[in-house]
């Protein structure tokens, strides 16, 4: 692996990363009873997540040119495939600090409850104080937790699915847009913009299916009509789904590719 794949990779896993730890902000909100405060929260890094995928675009374009200026486009589906398993990677180790972001979500809640100040708070978490925060709110799922997902889920399967259907396309659009450029180089432009395509009707699937039953659960649980140990094992399904979600983008990648090469020539 080159330089410029492994940027790509861990680009592609930061970003996914921060998607996945952001539905912690929302079982901090619960915790803490700042409701407001946590969407806030959640909206930013959500909004960071799918916003950067779009920066996605030129890394993976260029890769693109790279290869096949030195004669290897025969790579490019191993490349991307590559990618994508940094995606799923980074889903497995998001799920696994869900715990550890929850705590420091509600921290980071409460210090800017204190201070009303984005900036103070981020600066205070490179102090020595932040820092010490930062590695006391680390925490591995425990056993028990693992059990209790054997409990309801707290939501239906069809919004599971939905949701790992909106994050394979997510997932793949971008990738699968510019990959059929390469294998349909005439309208290799028009490809690569359907990705916005894709990627708009993931992000109406996302607000329109997924984020409302979160929020209903939401105030359910500041009702006390649902658990928090409820609405935190619909959170862990939620980042479940996603995972799956990356897998199925995964599978999808190469007939995406022929699929949106076919439509780009009748676009």
């Amino acid at each position: 692996m080159d330089a410029q794949l492994l940027t790509i990779c861990l680009l592609t896993a930061l970003i996914n990363l921060i998607g996945t730890l952001a539905y912690a902000a929302r079982i901090a909100g619960v915790r803490t009873r700042r409701i407001a405060m946590s969407f806030a929260l959640f909206n930013v890094l959500v909004l960071v997540s799918r916003t950067s995928n779009g920066f996605l675009g030129p890394f993976l374009a260029k890769r693109i040119e790279s290869r096949l200026a030195d004669g290897g486009g025969d790579s490019l589906l191993w490349d991307f495939r590559l990618v994508l398993l940094a995606s799923s990677i980074s889903v497995v180790v998001g799920i696994l600090l869900v715990p550890t972001g929850q705590r420091l979500f509600a921290r980071a809640i409460g210090y800017f409850q204190e201070h009303r100040s984005t900036t103070r708070m981020l600066l205070h978490s490179a102090t020595p104080s932040g820092l010490r925060t930062i590695r006391d709110a680390i925490a591995m799922p425990h056993a028990a937790q693992l059990k209790e997902l054997a409990k309801p889920k707290g939501v239906g399967w069809s919004v599971l699915l939905a949701n790992c259907l909106a994050q394979a396309l997510l997932t793949v659009g971008v990738i699968a847009s510019l990959y059929a450029g390469y294998l349909n180089p005439e309208f290799r432009v028009t490809a690569s913009q359907l990705s916005a395509v894709i990627n708009g009707v993931a992000t109406i699937l996302l607000f329109a299916l997924i984020d409302p039953q979160l929020s209903v659960m939401t105030d359910d649980v500041m009702d006390g009509k649902v658990a928090e140990a409820t609405f935190r094992r619909t959170i862990v399904w939620i980042s479940f789904s996603r995972l799956a979600g990356m897998l199925l983008a995964q599978a999808a990648l190469l007939p995406s590719a022929y699929l949106i090469a076919w439509v780009a020539n009748y676009v």
